[in-house]
């Protein structure tokens, strides 16, 4: 299951991580985000311990999805060194975002 990030942890859990993160933003009104919701999960597990996969509820969490300019869901920023270094717009297929998080790691 992806971990879930607040606007009290996200510091600590993303832009202080050693690791990057792969973090969705996401509202449960979303109907394309529900249809995100089980990729975002299936990462987690194929990278756990390699890649910090979460998401941030954007209804609960609103000084995060203001601080990133989040204006349109689902949206998912990969953030690494506490820096945004790529971002995906809307739905896309798991291979999308493993091809992004692959050459982010450098594998």
């Amino acid at each position: 299951m992806a971990a879930v990030f607040t606007d009290s942890n996200f510091e600590a859990e993303v832009l202080k991580a050693d690791k990057l993160s792969v973090i969705d933003f996401w509202a449960p009104w979303c109907g394309p985000c529900l249809a995100l919701g089980p990729t975002i999960d299936e990462l987690s597990k194929e990278y756990d311990g390699k890649v910090n996969v979460g998401k941030v509820n954007v209804d609960e969490n609103p000084v995060i999805s203001t601080n990133y300019r989040i204006t349109s869901i689902p949206c998912v920023l990969f953030i690494k060194n506490g820096q945004v270094v790529d971002r995906q717009m809307g739905l896309a297929p798991k291979g999308v975002f493993d091809k992004k998080i692959q050459k982010l790691i450098g594998a």
